[in-house]
């Protein structure tokens, strides 16, 4: 088929259009200082020379959404009236037209107001179509749009300028898929594990003295618990904006590298304020790692293959990991120079570093810079992605999709959800290893059989992802039916004379099964939210839930109610009978979201956009024909 450099038309709505259009004012003015910022010759004032500081300051942080304001006022002293529509800049490749189909409007190409060889690139204008006169075979034509390579989606940007391909066939693109996930599944699991492998060795290095060379006293353990969520919570907010303006890939392996000297600097420690010091700033630096991690994969799979790489990735092997390394510690001889827990901490953290250095080298953002994919492979990577409408990557901030993650009712739902689940999460992390331990078992009996709560967690992840994936439309459902499991766990061991060890400890494992419909529950993020800053401001609101949960959890486990600790078992069993409510209000609203869609459909006409338009970063609210999973 004949291939035509053509251009296309591609609209993008946003309703905030303030930043735009003052962000689009201001490059326009740019060439000219003294035409661009309308400031006379012969006046010379501090609203001049602040004027001029902006300029600077505007070209070095782009669209930093807050200081656009100033710029209008200082420039033109108003704030200048919304926009119905932003427009774009961007050349397209296209098919040549087949038989029967309505030819392009007339074209006139142009060039950028920073030059031909500016960053914004060349600009294609285009004239409005002809509504007037619709010929019956006509797909409808979106009016007059300039493509913005700065504000659409890279992937749009990306496909504009790619040559175009044969169609992959179905095996050729299986084919490629098992390429990604043999590079990409690794990278990321072990990314994750290594850092979650960091937060769990706190449990572990109580079995071996961590309290008493620090002498914690009564709470003191539970807040070096607590305290890692709070640096979660404080550490979000920055790195939400920091993974949209950053490589995220490169961003969450910084990170480890942070996280990882902080595990390193804990053997130092000699008394609770340098562990709680510590533990602070482990948990500002591990923030990014669910949001950072469900960018990357959203970005690399179809909304139907995200769920069972979320359990592979996300499975919980550090706990395996951990009760190996704590085993074998608990051979080091007493009479070494550190303490056993030092050891520990030692080498989970230099484990951890130097996979961070290679991840930094080696580990892709998106398709588009994965070094192992030729560039056919690359361009059908990208071009698959298109049906789940979500967009892969952008740079730009936009306010008004963080306004728009913050006022979903779906976003506070997923949060209220991961408070809930992950509050026994807390619990076990921390004390996890001390229940066992209590039922009469040494430390290095209490670290082996520590490890199959790992292996039961990463099952009941893969097992229920799987069955989230090929039960299509049911995930809310999926992750109710998995949270029965840690509720009859709970059951047991609340019931159950804490003389019966094979009952307490089959009970035990049966709770740690809540890992499941927490990675059903990323799915469902993952799937249903549309456009790249909607998506990360999301994604750390849900992270900041987890962190809440794991902070409340510690709390729950009282050093009065030892060894039974009866409290936290009860609030373990509300939190899972919390998270099915809070599942089931999320599936009827997005039921009832679809059905308004559907309904909506049939009023008004929707352009059926092409390949390139399905990724102008637009949120789920904004596309007409976006469908939520249930």
């Amino acid at each position: 088929m004949e291939l035509l450099k053509t251009e296309r038309v591609v609209t993008h709505r946003q309703p905030s259009g303030d930043k735009l259009q003052m962000s689009q004012r201001f490059y326009d003015e740019m060439p000219s200082l003294a035409n661009g910022l309308k400031i006379r010759r012969s006046t010379i004032s501090d609203a001049n020379i602040l004027t001029m500081a902006w300029c600077c300051l505007r070209s070095a942080t782009m669209d930093w959404g807050p200081l656009v304001f100033f710029h209008a006022v200082l420039t033109t002293g108003r704030k200048p009236a919304l926009p119905r529509s932003r427009t774009y800049r961007a050349e397209c490749p296209r098919r040549s037209p087949a038989a029967g189909t309505t030819a392009p409007p007339n074209v006139n190409r142009t060039t950028s107001p920073r030059g031909v060889t500016g960053a914004m690139g060349p600009v294609i204008e285009m004239e409005k179509s002809d509504t007037s006169q619709k010929r019956p075979d006509a797909r409808p034509v979106p009016r007059s749009t300039i493509v913005d390579e700065m504000v659409a989606d890279q992937a749009a940007v990306y496909l504009s300028r790619a040559g175009e391909y044969p169609p992959f066939t179905p095996e050729a693109e299986r084919r490629m898929v098992r390429k990604i996930d043999w590079f990409m599944i690794p990278m990321l699991f072990l990314t994750a594990t290594l850092g979650a492998v960091d937060k769990v060795a706190l449990g572990t290095s109580a079995l071996y003295g961590l309290r008493e060379s620090l002498n914690l006293q009564g709470q003191d353990y539970s807040w070096a618990g607590s305290i890692l969520p709070i640096g979660g919570v404080v550490g979000m907010w920055p790195s939400c904006y920091l993974v949209q303006r950053l490589p995220a890939a490169k961003y969450l392996c910084g990170c480890s590298l942070g996280w990882s000297l902080m595990a390193l600097l804990i053997p130092v420690c000699k008394s609770s304020a340098g562990l709680l010091t510590l533990r602070f700033f482990m948990g500002f630096l591990e923030a990014i790692i669910v949001p950072g991690i469900s960018l990357i994969i959203a970005g690399f799979y179809k909304k139907h293959e995200q769920p069972p790489r979320n359990a592979l990735v996300f499975a919980a092997a550090s706990s395996v990991i951990n009760g190996f390394l704590s085993w074998a510690i608990g051979h080091i001889p007493d009479s070494a120079p550190l303490a056993k827990w030092q050891y520990l901490f030692l080498i989970v953290g230099s484990m951890s570093m130097a996979w961070s250095v290679f991840a930094f080298i080696a580990l892709p953002d998106s398709p588009m810079n994965a070094f192992f994919l030729s560039d056919e492979e690359k361009y059908h990577a990208v071009q698959r992605l298109a049906e789940n409408r979500t967009g892969i990557v952008n740079r730009l901030w936009k306010w008004d999709q963080a306004l728009e993650a913050v006022m979903d009712p779906k976003t506070w739902l997923i949060f209220f959800f991961n408070v809930a689940i992950n509050i026994p999460n807390g619990g076990l992390i921390t004390f996890g290893g001390i229940i066992i331990k209590n039922l009469g078992f040494s430390a290095i009996q209490a670290s082996l059989l520590n490890m199959p709560t790992g292996v039961m967690s990463s099952l009941s992840a893969l097992v229920f992802s799987t069955l989230a994936a090929k039960w299509a439309n049911r995930r809310c459902l999926v992750a109710a039916l998995a949270c029965c499991v840690p509720i009859v766990g709970s059951i047991v061991i609340y019931t159950l004379d804490r003389s019966n060890i094979p009952g307490q400890m089959i009970g035990l494992y049966c709770v740690y099964t809540y890992f499941g419909p927490y990675v059903v529950g990323i799915s469902l993020a993952q799937a249903n939210t549309a456009g790249h800053t909607k998506k990360t401001v999301q994604y750390s609101i849900l992270y900041v839930g987890y962190c809440v949960g794991n902070l409340i959890g510690p709390q729950t486990f009282r050093e009065t109610q030892a060894p039974e600790y009866t409290g936290g078992f009860v609030a373990m069993l509300a939190c899972y009978c919390a998270g099915i409510g809070f599942l089931g209000a999320y599936w009827l609203l997005a039921i009832w979201a679809n059905r308004r869609a559907v309904s909506a459909s049939y009023n008004t006409d929707v352009v059926d956009n092409e390949l390139t338009g399905l990724f102008q970063d637009e949120t789920d609210f904004q596309q007409k024909g976006f469908r939520y999973t249930t």
